[in-house]
């Protein structure tokens, strides 16, 4: 009984594998396109974005993720006592932020004028917000931003930044802030598989 059930066993397993195997005599039809066209490591198969970016940081689908622009930048523009004339020697600090705005056009710019303790609330409200006046001004006159993309805010000496009522903190606190933010994004980057074929420089 036993060898009848060995021998059994060994003709089932042979015939199994026989019907098992499967030859390879023609070309194999690819069903899905494995190639990888915009270089950001998805295979147009699964691609639902194209044209990434390269280097972005992406999802299991190539979409490129984003951050939104949220940038502050103090503006290295020394105004005379109790002046908001700018002199032009500084026009180069507000054409950056003007440069940052034309490239993206959503964005929108507040401009933060700030002073010292030194005088009446009033009086440094009324100085701060004409400070921050004159640069929304020349952004709009000398570089061509759109009016409605800017706002000017006075603080007065509400905000500073130093504290120890030296001359020196009052310097620090004379000071003028752009914050842009905007609709905008830029992509989020990132090293991947291709970063190495780029230039190094």
């Amino acid at each position: 009984m036993r060898t009848f059930i060995l021998i059994l066993s060994v003709t089932l397993l042979a015939g199994c594998s026989m019907r098992d195997i499967v030859t390879m005599d023609g070309a194999t039809t690819q069903v899905h396109d494995l190639n990888d066209n915009d270089r950001d490591g998805v295979i147009v198969a699964r691609e639902r974005c194209n044209e990434t970016f390269s280097g972005a940081t992406i999802d299991n689908y190539g979409c490129g993720k984003i951050k939104p622009i949220n940038q502050r930048q103090e503006l290295k523009i020394l105004f005379p006592n109790d002046s908001y004339y700018i002199d032009p020697m500084y026009y180069d600090q507000v054409e950056v932020i003007a440069t940052f705005m034309r490239q993206f056009p959503n964005t929108k710019v507040t401009i933060e004028g700030h002073c010292s303790k030194t005088g009446s609330y009033e009086h440094n409200l009324a100085l701060s917000q004409n400070r921050a006046n004159a640069v929304t001004t020349a952004l709009s006159e000398r570089f061509g931003i759109e009016p409605s993309r800017l706002t000017a805010i006075g603080y007065s000496f509400d905000r500073p930044i130093d504290l120890s009522e030296t001359a020196m903190a009052q310097t620090r606190n004379r000071r003028v802030i752009a914050e842009v933010t905007g609709e905008d994004t830029t992509a989020d980057m990132k090293w991947n598989i291709y970063t190495v074929d780029d230039e190094v420089k």
